[in-house]
């Protein structure tokens, strides 16, 4: 076999494998969604990722040598976003359907460019432009009512989007340099931490329902600590872009589970809105592949003037 037709097999390998675990994440709308409507959303945000934080251990253990004094606080910086999406994710499937949420979280992969472009102060390029209009079309025929309010439950999943995008941008500019094993278990270990201090405030962990445990186990091992490392793997081996339009499919996911498993039913104008928001989600991942990011070095004095 050609090294070009072994590289193109393990292409073709990488992306079924991204492809497999945006499935996983398009399924786990519908599982958390289930879940927090028996159970409080922080402590089962603490399980699921104090699971995965487990999962992860062992990797993280086998490459201590590579920890660098400036991991432990990157790798906070970039969990509390993940806290946050995560966080309203959640909340907000408690209020809306798994099938709108997941198009609406989608959102994300829109909003990067035009941050990243508000942060190096650039105009963004036309496809985010085009993409970001599209999607906010497709996100008041999706959420919109009659009389022109959204429900809490589409603002706060709207809320994680921007969170999202935020994880996205700051891993640009703080991954680079570092073990990913290291990194991902001090975010995962920081949402644990931020979701046990929320559930302490919010009056504690309750008993943990049998089904509610099979959540948790599901969503931590496999849709969060298996999917990140499996991301991470694929990456190596396919382009950016593969990984970005590919991981679009997540919301198609979510919807479709969202109709087969939960019984979800969406209007014709609510389909009409998902459709507008996939086809600017992809506009957006193809701006980001195609924008040219200042180098991490470059950005580093506006994040740090933007903390201060």
């Amino acid at each position: 076999m050609s090294h070009t037709a072994a590289s193109s097999r393990r292409r073709l390998a990488a992306d079924l494998s991204l492809l497999a675990i945006t499935a996983v994440w398009g399924v786990t709308f519908v599982t958390v969604k289930n879940a927090v409507a028996a159970y409080p959303v922080f402590p089962f945000l603490m399980l699921r990722f104090l699971i995965a934080a487990l999962a992860l251990a062992p990797a993280a253990w086998w490459a201590r040598g590579r920890f660098r004094p400036g991991d432990l606080p990157a790798g906070i910086a970039a969990g509390f976003l993940l806290f946050t999406g995560y966080a309203l994710q959640t909340l907000g499937l408690q209020e809306t359907e798994a099938a709108k949420a997941g198009f609406i979280t989608g959102l994300s992969v829109v909003l990067v460019p035009v941050i990243m472009a508000v942060l190096w102060r650039q105009l963004p390029p036309q496809r985010a432009i085009a993409g970001t209009a599209l999607a906010t079309v497709g996100l008041a025929l999706l959420s919109l009512n009659a009389d022109w309010s959204i429900h809490r439950g589409d603002l706060l999943v709207l809320g994680c989007a921007f969170g999202f995008a935020g994880h996205i941008v700051a891993l640009s500019i703080l991954s680079p340099g570092r073990d990913p094993r290291v990194l991902t278990l001090v975010q995962v270990a920081t949402v644990t931490v931020l979701s046990a201090g929320a559930s302490l405030v919010s009056g504690g962990v309750p008993a943990v329902p049998a089904p509610v445990l099979e959540a948790a186990a599901f969503t931590g091992v496999v849709a969060t600590a298996l999917a990140f490392f499996v991301q991470t793997a694929a990456q190596r081996l396919t382009p950016a872009t593969h990984t970005a339009l590919i991981l679009t499919a997540e919301p198609v996911f979510a919807a479709l589970f969202g109709v087969a498993i939960a019984g979800e039913r969406l209007v014709a104008r609510g389909w009409l809105g998902c459709v507008s928001i996939l086809v600017g989600v992809i506009l957006g991942a193809l701006a980001g592949e195609a924008g040219s990011a200042p180098k991490p070095a470059d950005a580093a004095p506006i994040m740090q003037e933007e903390a201060s």
